[in-house]
This record gives C-alpha cells, sequence and structure tokens, in this order.
C-alpha cells in the first residue's frame, strides 16, 4: 500500500516499543488500510499531486517553537518559490495556523497559536512525554508539542486533507536535518485500541461537542492514558449550574454535528464520573471574530457569518455564541 511508506518509522518504532502501545501494532496496519483504501475522497488525488509538486529545497531550517511555524532557506529561488506557492493553494483550504513555507505566510482561518498560548502554561511539562492528540488538524499543536520536548506525538483526526497537510510540514523539518517523532494518523478516537494506557498526556480540543456520547468520548481519552497520566480538554460551554447543558435543535453556529455544550460544572462532573481526578478549569473564553475569520487561505463563511448580525453574543440560531473553556485531570 502506497500510503504505508509514510509510516514506516512508527511501525519500527512500535515494534520495538515494550510497553502497551504495542498493542496498537495488531490493528494499525489493517487500520490505515481502510481509511485510505476504503471510502476514498473526490479530492484525494489532487491533494496527493500538490503534495508532490512540493519542491525539494536545500539548506532548510526550521522552527517550531514559536507561534508562526516556520521553515526557510537561503537557497530558494523564484521558480521554487512559484512551484510551492501553487503547491500550497492545491492543499487549500487552511483552518489551522498560521505557518510559514519559505517566502509563503499562511494565514489560517484559526489563530491556533492563541490556543496554545492559553493552555500552554497550565499543562505539565511535556518533554520526554508520549502525547496523543486527539482531532489534530493539520498536526499545528502537534507540532508545538514537540517543540515543547515531546518525545513521540500521534494524531488523530479523520480529515484526508489534513493528512497532506500535516506531510508538508513534516516534508520540510525531515529536510531541515529535523528528527520528527511524529505522526498523523486518519483514524477516530473510537479507532485507538480501548484500554490502551500507553500515553503520558491526551489533548482533546474542539472534539466533544461532536460526539453523539460526550461520555463514551472521556472514557476513551481515559483508557488511552498511563496511570497518573494527564488529560487537557478543550470544548464549547454555555453559562449556568451543575447538571445544565445546551442540546442546539438542529445546527450550532451553522454547524450540524454539534450534540451537547454542558456548563463547566457538569463538564467537570463528567470528568470526575470518567474517571479523571483533579479536575480543574484552568481557563475560559469567548471566540472572537479575530481569532476565526475567513483569510486568502480560507476563503468560505467564517464565525462572523455564523453570528446574529443585530447580536454578536448569539449565534445565528439564536444560542449564546460560541464559548470555550480548558479542563485538566489525571488518571
Amino acid at each position: 500500500m502506497p500510503f504505508l511508506e509514510y509510516y514506516t518509522e512508527l511501525f519500527e518504532y512500535l515494534k520495538a516499543d515494550e510497553t502497551r502501545l504495542k498493542i496498537w501494532e495488531n490493528t494499525l496496519e489493517a487500520q490505515l488500510a481502510t481509511a485510505f483504501m476504503g471510502q476514498a475522497h473526490g479530492d484525494m488525488e489532487r491533494w496527493g499531486e500538490a503534495f508532490k509538486a512540493l519542491p525539494n529545497i536545500e539548506s532548510v531550517a526550521a522552527q517550531i517553537n514559536q507561534d508562526t511555524l516556520t521553515v526557510s532557506s537561503p537557497n530558494i529561488d523564484t521558480q521554487q518559490s512559484a512551484q510551492l506557492l501553487a503547491a500550497l493553494k492545491g492543499l487549500k483550504p487552511w483552518r489551522k495556523g498560521p505557518f510559514k513555507f519559505f517566502d509563503h505566510h499562511i494565514d489560517t482561518e484559526w489563530h491556533s497559536d492563541w490556543k496554545w498560548q492559553r493552555i500552554r502554561e497550565h499543562i505539565s511539562p511535556l518533554k520526554n512525554r508520549r502525547v496523543l492528540d486527539v482531532g489534530c488538524g493539520s498536526g499545528y499543536h502537534m507540532w508545538r508539542m514537540l517543540g515543547e520536548g515531546a518525545q513521540r506525538v500521534i494524531g488523530v483526526d479523520p480529515s484526508k486533507l489534513f493528512f497532506w497537510q500535516f506531510e508538508a510540514m513534516k516534508k520540510y523539518l525531515v529536510a531541515a536535518g529535523k528528527e520528527v517523532p511524529a505522526h498523523f494518523l486518519p483514524l477516530k478516537m473510537e479507532d485507538v485500541p480501548a484500554g490502551l494506557r500507553a500515553f503520558d498526556t491526551v489533548f482533546s480540543m474542539g472534539v466533544l461537542y461532536h460526539r453523539r456520547s460526550p461520555i463514551e468520548h472521556l472514557s476513551e481519552l481515559h483508557q488511552a492514558l498511563r496511570a497518573g497520566g494527564e488529560v487537557v480538554l478543550e470544548t464549547l460551554v454555555v453559562d449556568g449550574g451543575l447538571g445544565q447543558v445546551l442540546m442546539p435543535e438542529d445546527r450550532y453556529a451553522m454547524m450540524r454535528n454539534v450534540w451537547f455544550l454542558p456548563t463547566v460544572e457538569t463538564l467537570s462532573l463528567w470528568m470526575r464520573r470518567a474517571g479523571f481526578k483533579d479536575v480543574k478549569v484552568v481557563e475560559q473564553n469567548v471566540t472572537s471574530i479575530e481569532e476565526q475569520r475567513s483569510t486568502d487561505w480560507m476563503e468560505f463563511n467564517s464565525l462572523k457569518d455564523f453570528l446574529d448580525p443585530q447580536d454578536p453574543t448569539k449565534t445565528i440560531e439564536g444560542y449564546p455564541a460560541p464559548k470555550r473553556a480548558t479542563l485538566i485531570g489525571r488518571t
């Protein structure tokens, strides 16, 4: 299978691993085969061609421990720059970032760096930790985790476009001579083996409200962590007291797949019932139209189009505007 070439190093790592993560080796190849060769996305071939068109560039340098993830080189020429720009545009829309690929700044829909700034001081140091990033998007936060010294980062997200965007950055990090123990798996959290108990830190950011069964998702996160591990959970919440939850009638901020928006007290209870200890709320914020917006790299409608034009404290459906909270717990 051609896509397995992207996972050679991961399979070698799993084969040699002496912890419970080795369990995943038994099923991962079949899962990847199903993900890549099963229900194909209509744009998969086009995205693959765009990725292959990324030019090989010499003397690459990279920075992944700063807000704009950057690869650069003094040797890129005009033709390579034009080829690079065309290839990167072939991988639009870019939703999570920002990135700078040599001469080209990718101003993504989300200022993912703002979220990282809000949570970074609250999480346990990631140095030498094995990390799972659930709903990892294009991998922006995975690179930040690696920049913090994580031993290995595995991200799961079913989006094939995000896979190619992740591999674009990885291509140039490898060219820069970096060790890149980070892997994007086009899977869902449900595909992670139950009872794995192998990760030191698990992130789930922007996922819980998409799950029909939020308690089941919390249980999956708990089972992925080793004893004493840490979960970092970020999701949409609403104001109110213990036991209160908003379930939209249909869409929420024009999203169809939003199921449960709890209050932070309710979410804390859910986490405790799922087995997490020392649960604490570390930050809350109302999403602004400066943090999520349309750009030249994501030209579709964004947050301002999903809010009531007469009252931006409400969604276009009349629900409270998006508010997010981050909670941390341990096993």
